[in-house]
């Protein structure tokens, strides 16, 4: 019971720090999974460890890591990865919760979908105001910043995935509170 809470637990922190870059975690969990035994990804998943994966899964981070530094650039690598990120959370929520014995393929492709997407959605939307209100100068601090953010997220969510799942819960309860903090200020102005 605890082990499966765990895997999800992992699944959870991994996928919604693909909202923020797909690439990162997915090389972290084929990386963990080809050199430690940390990490098992049952088939089709396995198929990460191969060294042709993480190959590519180097260059498209570099990639992404580069495009998400320049102003303008970063919105245009934004609305790319519209697609990417969602996909990348659900890969890693069906691969790291054990989805062929613990959650059904279906509902994890779909929660990672959700997670990482909605992490995506909170980020496309947030980069622009850093643009206009740095004049572009703020964007690779901001980007780096979510790249170590990702990075620390991604290792925890492996090594002590029921407190990423705790302080993800936090943060959750924490954001809702301030939402509806705002949107009673809103109905009372």
């Amino acid at each position: 019971m605890i082990e499966a809470f765990s895997n999800i637990a992992t699944a959870f922190g991994l996928s919604t720090s693909a909202g923020l870059n797909a690439y990162l975690p997915l090389l972290i969990v084929a990386l963990t999974a080809r050199y430690t035994d940390l990490l098992h990804l049952n088939k089709p998943w396995d198929v990460m460890t191969s060294g042709w994966v993480i190959g590519a899964l180097a260059v498209l981070l570099l990639v992404e890591m580069t495009a998400d530094k320049i102003p303008a650039i970063d919105t245009v690598n934004d609305g790319i990865q519209t697609f990417g990120r969602p996909v990348a959370g659900a890969v890693l929520f069906a691969a790291s919760s054990g989805a062929v014995g613990d959650v059904h393929p279906a509902l994890a492709f779909i929660a990672g979908l959700l997670l990482a997407g909605g992490v995506h959605v909170v980020k496309t939307a947030a980069r622009p105001m850093v643009t206009a209100t740095t004049a572009g100068t703020g964007n690779w601090l901001v980007s780096l910043a979510e790249d170590v953010l990702v990075l620390i997220s991604a290792i925890m969510a492996i090594l002590a995935p029921i407190f990423v799942a705790l302080v993800a819960l936090f943060c959750g309860l924490l954001g809702l509170w301030w939402w509806g903090r705002r949107k009673a200020r809103l109905s009372v102005a």
